[in-house]
Order: structure tokens, then sequence, then C-alpha cells
């Protein structure tokens, strides 16, 4: 196909094309694990972001052909890296919407960093850089799934947050709570106590970890057992 109407200058169209539709194919690839995976930021944002970074750094790539007279080469000074720079901030404003913060946890650090990522590919296919991109998807690629696996097989400890409510006149030591945490093989790293109701309920607040999820699982099932417990809470925050 002759696309010699497209000329800009002398720049071969075909070259920014490649770089264009590679940026998207590699936005797609990543936005692919994470739409697979249920994320907000998926295939399209992804895409959007690697191709939006490509376009800019384009821009940069040829900026002496855009130059029309030769008078203005004596007075025009570029910094690629800049510009870089900028889409890298703003890219920043738009992983920051991702991260979620529910109760005592938060979701979505890795779709923002996946975003972040994503963006650098897109500049890197922008100037032409096509090695260390291509060495970019596979590594984010592989970090997003391979990773996810070995996260699993790794032994990790599990972090949570338990809130029981006695009434005053029933109230547990906290002796006697520890030992009922511990039969879970639930281990204590810190605790807070507090009188509500103008001193109607006694509320312990226990900060656990624990090597396996399903434990908290059982300490709910113990807990709602007891009578003397009037609430109780049990939030996992490593999720």
């Amino acid at each position: 196909m002759d696309l010699s109407f497209l000329q800009v200058h002398g720049v071969d169209p075909w070259v920014i094309i490649s770089r264009i539709f590679l940026a998207m194919l590699a936005g797609a690839l990543i936005g692919l694990e994470r739409t697979y995976n249920g994320r907000p930021a998926g295939f399209r944002t992804h895409t959007l972001v690697s191709v939006a970074s490509t376009l800019l750094m384009l821009l940069t790539a040829f900026q002496w052909e855009l130059v029309v007279s030769t008078a203005y080469l004596d007075t025009v000074r570029s910094d690629p890296t800049r510009l870089a720079q900028g889409i890298m901030t703003g890219i920043g404003f738009l992983g920051a919407g991702v991260i979620m913060k529910e109760d005592f946890r938060i979701s979505g650090l890795t779709t923002a960093a996946s975003i972040w990522i994503t963006s650098a590919i897109g500049i890197l296919i922008g100037i032409g850089f096509y090695l260390p991109a291509i060495i970019g998807v596979i590594v984010t690629l592989g970090t997003l799934s391979l990773f996810r696996w070995l996260e699993q097989l790794l032994p990790t400890l599990e972090y949570g947050v338990v809130t029981i409510r006695f009434l005053r006149r029933d109230i547990l030591s906290e002796e006697e709570i520890k030992n009922i945490v511990a039969k879970h093989a639930i281990s204590v790293s810190g605790s807070s106590y507090e009188l509500e109701s103008e001193g109607k309920f006694f509320t312990y607040k226990l900060t656990i970890r624990t090597r396996k999820l399903d434990n908290l699982r059982h300490l709910a099932e113990t807990l709602h057992g007891m009578e003397k417990v009037c609430e109780f809470s049990v939030t996992p925050t490593s999720l």
C-alpha cells in the first residue's frame, strides 16, 4: 500500500503505524491479564495508556522532521526525557484512581503498578527502543501471572484485626481472649481497649497474624458460639 501521501518531511509512515500498533498489542496483552483477574483497570485502559504514551513520544522522536524551516534549528531546544517524565507523572494520577481502601484492606496496588509500567513500555516503543520494550512486556506478564502462582506457594503471614465486644459484667480477661485466639494458631501482635456506651460495653481490638487465612474463619466460628460475646468482627488486612 502506497502511504507516501502520509509522509511528514521524510518520515516513513509505516514506522509510525508499526509503533502505534505494537504499543496497542503490548498494552492489550497486559490489560487482558488484568481483565481476566477482574481488576478495575483492564484491557481497554492498559491499551489506551500504552498507545497514548507512544503517540506523545513519537512527537519527540520525530521532532526535527516536524520543523519545516531550518531557521528554527538554532533556536529550538528539546529534551525528550522531560516529556517522558511528564507522561509518567500524569499516569501516576490514573494509577492512584484504582487504589482502594476499605476498612483495613488496601487493593489496586498491583493494577496501579501495571498501568505505570505499561506507560513506560509505550514510551520505549514510541522512540523505537524495541528490545527493552519487548522484554518489559514479557517481564510484566510473567510478574503478573507466574509470580501470582509463586505467592500461593510461598509461606506468608496473614494479618488481621479482631474486635470483640462484651457486656461489662460478662467481660473475659485479656489472657483468656489470647488463649482462645492461640488455639487457632493465631498470635496477637498488639491490642487496644475501649469502654463504650457510658461504660456498658467493653471492647478488645487485637492485631493478629497467622500462617493460614482459614484460621481466621475458624476463630470467627468459635466467637460466634460464645454466649458472652455481644459483637465481634474478624477482618483480614493482607488481602
